[in-house]
């Protein structure tokens, strides 16, 4: 689930982000992680995908000026699609 999620980033993830210090993050924006998406049996909202996003724009920042690539990948919930994406725009915007 999305706290699982999140604690495993902040103890694994962020960290060796911030030790190589990037120029440039790339993200594979895949939504089928989402609760409503039964292709992958994971339980994120777009509120997690929001802030993995917000994290990630942070690092971002810090390091590489902001830069980041973001591609989508997919998801199959329609819905539940266009509001993860909604959210992770906005993340990448700081909106």
């Amino acid at each position: 689930d999305g706290a699982h999620m999140r604690e495993r980033y902040e103890a694994e993830v962020f960290p060796r982000l911030r030790a190589f210090k990037p120029e440039m993050i790339f993200i594979s924006a895949g939504f089928d992680a989402h609760i409503e998406d039964d292709m992958s049996h994971v339980s994120l909202t777009e509120g997690d995908y929001r802030w993995v996003t917000d994290e990630l724009r942070t690092i971002a920042l810090e390091f590489g000026q902001g830069r980041i690539v973001s591609v989508l990948e997919g998801g199959y919930n329609l819905g539940a699609l266009g509001r993860s994406v909604v959210a992770h725009i906005n993340g990448l915007i700081g909106n």
